[in-house]
């Protein structure tokens, strides 16, 4: 039987990375009954899409919901997000760190694959919980950060090797 957890409550914040399309999405969706839900992506229609999708599953509407862009490769654009969702609503209790990229990569091939695959999917996670960890942990609500992670970063097969390095980083650094 799966309890739920206590940070995931009606009025209780969420911010969830990667939200304008897949798991971020239903995850904002899922979230968007319960209270406030800040959705994060790269600025753009898709994530302004998103933000209006999950507004109108909101009993309060985009009074609950607001999208804000940020790339999570960028410690700064981090650090100032966090500072946007605590003027606007005073703490987080949940951090979904979801954003992540897979333009694909060989073990020979352009070092701008790796470099972008590893600052998204490895160090938007650490970032993330960097950012936001010290303040979740002083309110002393009940809190919670979700890593999202992928089987590649467990069984890491071959043809995508930036990308199961970086999965397997965020389960080490989730472990």
């Amino acid at each position: 039987m799966m309890t739920q957890h206590p940070a995931l409550v009606k009025g209780h914040v969420a911010v969830i990375t990667g939200a304008a399309s897949g798991i971020g999405l239903a995850t904002a969706k899922a979230f968007a009954g319960m209270g406030l839900c800040v959705l994060v992506d790269l600025e753009g229609d898709q994530l302004a899409a998103a933000a209006l999708e999950v507004a109108a599953l909101s009993a309060s509407g985009d009074t609950d919901v607001v999208a804000i862009g940020t790339d999570v490769s960028k410690l700064d654009e981090l650090e100032a997000l966090e500072r946007a969702v605590i003027q606007r609503f005073g703490r987080v209790h949940v951090l979904m760190n979801n954003a992540g990229i897979q333009p694909g990569s060989s073990l020979f091939g352009p070092q701008a694959n790796w470099d972008n695959v590893l600052a998204v999917n490895l160090m938007g996670v650490i970032h993330g919980t960097r950012a936001f960890g010290p303040g979740m942990i002083a309110h002393n609500d009940p809190a919670l950060i979700i890593n999202t992670g992928s089987k590649q970063g467990i069984t890491t097969p071959p043809g995508d090797p930036a990308y199961n390095v970086a999965k397997a980083g965020v389960k080490a650094f989730t472990e």
